[in-house]
């Protein structure tokens, strides 16, 4: 049997994020409450993703997220992750820099145990990609266009978004 390299090479790419997912998920979190949400985009989907971010960059005169526009034209996948903001009711805590849950929860804000299990949540999925070598970088402006977009669902609100490539030459490494 014969395998072509560039089949070889998608097919191990997709292992990878699928991979990124599981280390992404297993990835520890405060109290233990998992609020993480995980999705991998090829093909249309990820041109939708792509298109969206251009859009936003060109809106709003943004030149980084039309750069990543075509950063994440070249890249074979992206695997997205968000977080739900779900506050942990943990006493005494008022990291977030309100008093407390409720307080937050009226003002509308944001639990820093959500989107601190979310940073560890992407830099077990980095690792997962490195130790593959398979080309990697973190878009805000990917999470930015997927939460417009609502492609992990109305409710996540924050996320951030990893390009994958395997090529002779990493596109997201001497960016302009």
């Amino acid at each position: 049997m014969k395998i072509e390299g560039q089949i070889m090479e998608q097919e191990g790419l997709l292992e990878v994020a699928r991979k990124m997912c599981i280390a992404a998920r297993t990835a520890p979190k405060g109290k233990g409450l998992d609020n993480l949400v995980s999705l991998v985009l090829t093909g249309d989907e990820k041109e939708e993703l792509a298109a969206e971010m251009q859009r936003m960059g060109e809106e709003k005169d943004v030149p980084s997220f039309v750069r990543d526009a075509a950063n994440m034209r070249t890249a074979q996948a992206v695997v997205l992750l968000g977080t739900r903001i779900n506050r942990l009711g943990l006493p005494s805590c008022g990291f977030c820099g309100f008093k407390d849950c409720e307080e937050n929860r009226k003002n509308n804000g944001v639990c820093v145990f959500n989107t601190g299990d979310l940073g560890i949540a992407v830099g077990s999925a980095v690792g997962v990609a490195a130790d593959n070598r398979v080309d990697n970088r973190i878009f805000f402006s990917a999470g930015r266009a997927a939460v417009n977009l609502k492609l992990l669902g109305q409710d996540i609100k924050i996320a951030y978004g990893i390009p994958l490539s395997v090529s002779g030459k990493n596109p997201f490494f001497d960016r302009k």
